[in-house]
């Protein structure tokens, strides 16, 4: 009995690393500040038609109304209760969208708050997103309920009871970060509140969550939470069926707390990732992309199969969180799709893209200081709807990076390649390299500043395929470039340096 109770215990945990994507759907996106009905749309219009596995959504608890003067994109942060209402839509809406997105077979990962409250200093005269009454200075959430003996104000050694070295664990995972409310997760009490509300989530029909501030919860607290957890509901998902988990723990080297203690609890963030492609795409401190040929745990990131992984993410496009200035994003567009498209076409890890924004950006020595603002908002402060333009790109200011070609269409050659080993690997010593991913696709890059005419062995059948970069492929026509794959399996490629997108990528569906 022990042994099956053991292995029982083992499939459990492993489980949680499994995003719980429909078969042949491998990345999912991150549609931050959306309200849930554009999901909802953008579900059954977008994101199953292009082979979308899911969408991560912004937090839908209630959380503090902050107006100073408008309505930054961190309040979704300073949770108030676990109610569903917020600046994306009421729990009719959220409901609503779970069911519509799911139908379409694109599952919902909800960015969970868990680790705190709103920050300390809110007393009762301020507003939040359900009405509820609370009173930060005195510790009182009555919608939850939570009071003083449910926060860490006592455990917390350090005397401005926040966060003030980051060497300290137990600082790190005791204090309060930037002044939130660090709940007690060691209680029992406030660790059932909280798998109440995530159990409520999976009731109604979401695929897993994203656990915010994980490195500032302690590995054990988290799993007690994480047992409580319920089976996926069956409506959607097979009998079963365990929440995907993927923790966001910053771990860029040379702090007390690791990626790795986490492992235990599901997939973490590997924030190395974007932050030393960006490096290698900038050609910065004398990278360059010849080296990504052992990209992965070769360049000491995190095991594959426990790694989220994405190029920039809704803090760190902004100068926050980690990463620093490497960090490629959408003001950057001809190496964001770039590096998007080396993502997408590496087997490393499971992928998500961002969609975010635009905001009005200021600087001043250096840092802008609108890296604050909130989503494209009416004068009431109410959230602008996407619109899609002609060209099926968006207006009212949401970039959609997801809807990019090369970005999408990459989205489409991950599935495509699905379970193919790297392959075909070449390079130039420099910036021009090439890699296959079996028999299914093959990708080309010219991050050099000169022409690129090679002819390398792609691994792909013969034929004519089409160039999903420049183009794509309708019915028999290709609106790009057309490759011609030899019998032996060669191709010859050319990219200038000065093309709008130094990268061809083909594979087999794609074959005209």
């Amino acid at each position: 009995m022990r042994i099956l109770f053991l292995l029982a215990t083992v499939a459990l945990g492993w489980a949680q690393y499994n995003p719980n994507t429909r078969p042949g759907r491998t990345s999912i996106v991150h549609l931050f500040e959306w309200s849930w009905t554009d999901i909802a749309l953008e579900c059954e219009r977008y994101l199953a038609p292009n082979g979308f596995g899911g969408v991560q959504i912004s937090p839908p608890s209630e959380n503090v109304i902050i107006t100073n003067p408008w309505r930054p994109w961190w309040e979704r942060y300073q949770p108030i209760s676990y109610k569903l209402c917020s600046r994306s839509g009421n729990e009719d809406e959220f409901i609503d969208m779970v069911t519509r997105c799911n139908n379409v077979s694109v599952h919902i990962y909800v960015d969970a708050v868990i680790n705190h409250m709103c920050a300390s200093g809110l007393g009762s005269e301020n507003n939040a997103t359900c009405g509820s009454y609370f009173n930060a200075k005195t510790r009182d959430f009555p919608a939850v309920p939570y009071s003083g003996w449910d926060f860490n104000d006592g455990k917390c050694k350090t005397g401005s009871g926040g966060i003030d070295n980051y060497g300290d664990l137990e600082q790190v995972r005791d204090c309060r970060l930037v002044s939130l409310l660090d709940l007690a997760l060691e209680k029992d009490y406030v660790r059932s509140k909280i798998a109440e509300y995530m159990n409520y989530l999976i009731d109604i029909g979401v695929a897993g969550f994203r656990i915010d501030a994980a490195k500032h919860m302690w590995p054990g607290d988290m799993k007690a939470i994480l047992d409580k957890l319920k089976d996926l509901n069956t409506d959607w998902f097979s009998l079963g069926s365990r929440p995907f988990i993927y923790q966001e723990v910053i771990d860029l080297g040379g702090e007390s707390i690791k990626s790795s203690e986490y492992f235990g609890n599901g997939r973490v963030t590997e924030f190395k990732y974007g932050a030393k492609l960006g490096t290698v795409i900038r050609k910065w401190n004398g990278e360059k992309m010849a080296y990504l040929r052992n990209w992965g745990e070769g360049w000491a990131f995190m095991p594959s199969d426990k790694a989220l992984v994405f190029v920039d993410n809704h803090d760190n496009q902004r100068g926050h969180g980690a990463g620093g200035a490497s960090v490629l994003t959408f003001w950057d567009p001809r190496q964001y799709k770039m590096a998007t498209g080396f993502m997408l076409a590496h087997p490393y890890g499971f992928t998500r893209v961002m969609s975010s924004f635009r905001w009005p950006r200021y600087f001043q020595n250096g840092k802008d200081i609108n890296d604050w603002v909130g989503p494209p908002s009416f004068e009431d402060g109410t959230t602008k709807p996407v619109t899609i333009n002609p060209d099926t790109t968006c207006g009212n200011d949401w970039v959609c990076e997801h809807r990019w070609r090369q970005i999408r269409n990459m989205v489409i050659f991950r599935n495509v390649v699905d379970g193919q080993p790297f392959s075909n690997w070449w390079d130039n010593n420099s910036n021009q390299v090439a890699f296959g991913r079996g028999n299914k696709g093959f990708i080309v890059f010219n991050n050099d500043d000169w022409y690129l005419n090679v002819t390398l062995q792609t691994g792909l059948p013969a034929g004519t395929y089409c160039d999903v970069i420049s183009g794509q492929k309708n019915d028999d026509y290709c609106t790009g470039l057309e490759i011609d794959v030899a019998n032996d399996g060669t191709a010859n490629f050319q990219i200038s340096n000065n093309d709008e997108d130094t990268f061809i990528a083909i594979h087999v569906d794609a074959k005209m």
